[in-house]
């Protein structure tokens, strides 16, 4: 990296990057609290694990304007662990995650990403936004029709002070203006402060307090291959629409050990797994951040606000913080997919869906990715699996070609073995293979099991037009044209 792309990183959208950092910070401290909640430990290690992965990403990250933090898909992995060990044997798999996924950095599996289709892509941020409004209705249960107005009130600030003024991002307006509201009429509705304990203390280092056994890696390791995987699929993810939003590029493989860097120092201090977050992402875009400086802030100005200004975050009602999400549910939502949903090909259009429903059923992004990817795979396969065999008779009827077209593989060989009639009254059949392809294993055992048939009923066949692989895939492979192995297999 050179000093003119770190300047730009870092310096080249101070005001910007600072506000937005801002801004971030506060939307992420409820959410840090209600995923250590998920995870089963004390609001702390979320908060710690936030500010540890945010700072140190904004160094080592991949990709600038990202925000990374402790996580809810991340969370949902942990519950066991800390529920059966505690949270000793979680901070060990944290530093056990970040290895990981510093080792599939080095490895490059970022290249991987160009097997998820954008079907794929576009349900899992719908997904995500469902999840986060999902997300933020618990906030309004038992509450008074304060917390429905002022909510109302956050989302009007939200959408109507950008015309007055684009200087200050207008979330940040909407936080403070509905905390000074609630102070000072008073209204009780819940805020940050009731959402947790909060202890105005910096993380320490610490070695996590286990037995470094073989044992203790067995129960660790399960977890941490999960977390590993969940957290640099949710990244690369959120990096694309990053990408996206900002017309810019991001270095994939880079992101991947950033993370894993950040994984680690996490669990040294007292911190969750994390990755990033698309909400929290979608916030500091939206809100004029740029730069690796935009994420440096989130993180520290999260620590000061809890060692400093613990007193006034306590106060911050979750309202205008509920409003704050609202509005990433409603930008991250792609909603030129509902209105071309009609246009799109009807598998794309299955298999969006179908990842959304995943998502929003499992809680879970790795499984609806997963599930995505394989209905792509499995429609993929059955559109390219059509063969056709034309048969034409020649030379008086005593000779027949036939004539191949596609792509042959285990997919498509039931199909292409049974479009031959091998009691058929001919002395010679020819197999034209020009126009196909044979891919595997199956292709070729297809091509003897046509071959050998007819050779058993007299007929002559001759095999044409292979292409340079397909031929050596049948030198390799194929019984037919090795006297020895034919004679063998009768």
């Amino acid at each position: 990296m050179n000093i003119s792309t770190i300047k730009q990183d870092w310096l080249g959208n101070i005001r910007g990057d600072v506000l937005a950092g801002i801004v971030v910070a506060l939307a992420l401290i409820p959410e840090a609290i209600a995923f250590s909640i998920i995870a089963g430990v004390s609001p702390m290690v979320g908060l710690y694990a936030s500010f540890c992965i945010a700072v140190v990403i904004s160094i080592f990250g991949g990709r600038p304007a990202m925000i990374s933090a402790a996580t809810g898909a991340m969370a949902l992995v942990m519950g066991d662990l800390v529920a059966d060990h505690g949270l000793q044997y979680l901070l060990a798999a944290t530093i056990l995650t970040g290895i990981l996924q510093v080792t599939y950095g080095l490895f490059k599996v970022a290249r991987l990403m160009k097997f998820i289709p954008r079907s794929v892509m576009i349900g899992f941020v719908n997904s995500l936004a469902i999840l986060i409004f999902m997300a933020q209705l618990p906030h309004f249960v038992g509450e008074t029709w304060h917390m429905y107005v002022m909510v109302a009130g956050s989302l009007a600030i939200i959408y109507l002070f950008p015309f007055v003024t684009k200087v200050i991002p207008a979330p940040l307006v909407a936080i403070i203006t509905i905390t000074i509201v609630a102070v000072v009429t008073g209204s009780g509705v819940r805020t940050v402060g009731d959402m947790g304990e909060l202890s105005q203390t910096l993380p320490m280092f610490l070695l996590p307090d286990i037995p470094l056994t073989f044992e203790t890696l067995q129960i660790i390791f399960p977890t941490a291959l999960a977390l590993s995987v969940i957290g640099l699929l949710e990244s690369f993810l959120t990096a694309q629409i990053v990408d996206d939003m900002t017309d810019t590029d991001s270095n994939k493989n880079q992101e991947a050990k950033g993370q894993g860097i950040a994984n680690v120092v996490a669990g040294f201090f007292g911190g969750m797994a994390g990755c990033a977050m698309i909400g929290q992402s979608v916030i500091n875009v939206k809100s004029g951040g740029r730069g690796r400086l935009s994420t440096f802030v989130a993180g520290a100005f999260l620590m000061l606000l809890i060692v400093v200004f613990n007193d006034i975050l306590i106060q911050i009602p979750m309202a205008a913080l509920v409003g704050v999400m609202f509005m990433v549910s409603i930008g991250t939502f792609d909603w030129s997919s509902l209105t071309t949903l009609h246009l799109m090909p009807r598998t794309d259009a299955i298999v969006m869906v179908v990842t959304v429903v995943a998502v929003v059923l499992t809680h879970d992004l790795s499984i609806g990715v997963f599930i995505g990817v394989l209905l792509s795979a499995v429609f993929f396969a059955s559109k390219i699996s059509k063969v056709e065999v034309k048969g034409i008779h020649v030379e008086g009827g005593k000779k027949k070609v036939y004539k191949v077209k596609g792509q042959l593989f285990f997919a498509s060989v039931t199909e292409f073995v049974a479009s031959f009639d091998f009691k058929e009254d001919v002395d010679v059949v020819e197999l034209d293979l020009t126009e196909t392809h044979l891919w595997d294993d199956s292709a070729v055992g297809a091509i003897d099991k046509v071959v050998l048939k007819y050779q058993d009923n007299q007929t002559d066949v001759h095999v044409i037009g292979l292409n340079k692989e397909s031929s050596t895939l049948v030198e390799k492979r194929a019984v037919y044209d090795k006297p020895v192995k034919k004679m063998a297999s009768h």
